[in-house]
């Protein structure tokens, strides 16, 4: 076995009909190999079962006619199979596959390519041999399959690396989705059954690097669906969010650099017994002191977590005339802070004294019990 052979020629030689085919093969062969091991195959833009309603003019019946959307597959041979555009679904070529079909289960729809002849008339050479033809087209073929045949997918094994690109008669089959077939018309379609659904085209890579600094992944290119954010810039930072269709992400988690971790939201999880979290602000007499982040008052109230709370009234400054103390800091069982502050106005004989809701600064740990069930 020898490596791929790439033609080479010199100055004055004689091209033969075999050395331009070579030519043209060796760049073929190179995408093929490209795409099959560079990428995985699938659908890669379009070819959508798209339906559209209809009425038997003899029956009255509603139906629907299924139309194939124009687009680009990449099949396991690293070939390119092209739709340029929309083709209408025939119940006639299902019905040669599948005959009466009596059972409503969704049977699949394939995509293959194929060799044709564009049709061109043939051309004599320069020197009146035979007619040749001087051009092949590289269409494609939709085919029904049978109740079961989506697992022919899953059982197609790629060429060997050093392979020349496939051409018919190898065929690879392209899952398109599937059909759903009652009293002789399509009555609706799919993307899944029986545990096979479409594949789409992918890449394969040990790294993934961003010329602009930041890494998106987006699982769709609809607004509103979840993508991943790797940014370079200063900070730098992974971001977990919702697609705003302009080209940014709305964060719902956020990592810095420094390890810090913000989120939308509630956190969930368990936690290693000994752990503490922690969290603080300010509150007024009245509210209900917040839970760390992550800490839940189930949680707390079956002993999961144990709180421990630190209250520092807040003084106000001497005005004037007037002295101010705290008279009361504390938190209730449910969180709830009580605090007052009693005032002296020392204009008066004897001194005037008032009390007042007032603020504390607060500092509540959660610390994880041994109950948690933690490592």
């Amino acid at each position: 076995m020898t490596g791929p052979l790439r033609p080479a020629f010199g100055e004055g030689q004689v091209l033969a009909a075999a050395d331009l085919s070579a030519t043209v093969e060796h760049a073929r062969t190179t995408a093929a190999r490209h795409a099959r091991y560079l990428h995985e195959w699938g659908i890669a833009e379009g070819l959508a079962l798209v339906t559209a309603p209809r009425t038997d003019p003899v029956s009255g019946a509603r139906f629907i006619e299924v139309t194939v959307s124009a687009g680009l597959a990449v099949d396991g041979t690293g070939r390119e199979v092209v739709v340029p555009q929309p083709v209408v679904l025939r119940e006639a070529d299902f019905e040669a596959v599948n005959g009466a079909a009596p059972t409503t289960d969704p049977y699949p729809v394939f995509l293959a390519a194929v060799d044709r002849d564009p049709g061109d008339p043939a051309r004599p050479d320069s020197c009146g041999g035979s007619a040749v033809r001087t051009r092949v087209e590289e269409s494609y073929q939709i085919l029904f399959g049978r109740l079961g045949d989506e697992r022919l997918v899953a059982g197609q094994q790629p060429p060997a690396a050093g392979a020349a690109s496939a051409d018919p008669p190898v065929r690879w089959l392209v899952l398109l989705g599937y059909v759903r077939w009652t009293d002789g018309h399509f009555t609706g379609v799919t993307t899944s059954a029986r545990r096979v659904g479409l594949r789409y085209a992918g890449v394969r890579a040990g790294v993934v690097a961003a010329r602009s600094g930041t890494l998106t992944l987006r699982t769709s290119a609809d607004e509103g669906k979840p993508a991943v954010v790797l940014s370079g810039e200063d900070p730098p930072s992974l971001v977990f969010g919702l697609y705003q269709g302009n080209g940014g992400v709305d964060p719902l988690l956020t990592v810095a650099a420094n390890g810090n971790l913000s989120i939308k939201g509630s956190f969930a999880g368990r936690m290693p017994v000994g752990s503490v979290l922690v969290t603080s602000g300010t509150a007024t007499d009245g509210m209900l002191l917040p839970l760390p982040a992550g800490v839940t008052a189930q949680e707390v109230a079956d002993g999961r977590a144990v709180l421990h709370v630190q209250l520092t009234p807040r003084i106000p400054p001497v005005t004037g005339m007037q002295l101010h103390s705290a008279a009361e800091a504390g938190v209730d069982a449910d969180r709830r802070v009580r605090c007052r502050i009693r005032t002296y106005d020392l204009q008066t004989a004897p001194p005037e004294i008032a009390e007042r809701p007032g603020a504390v600064d607060f500092l509540v740990l959660a610390a994880v019990a041994a109950t948690n069930g933690g490592d």
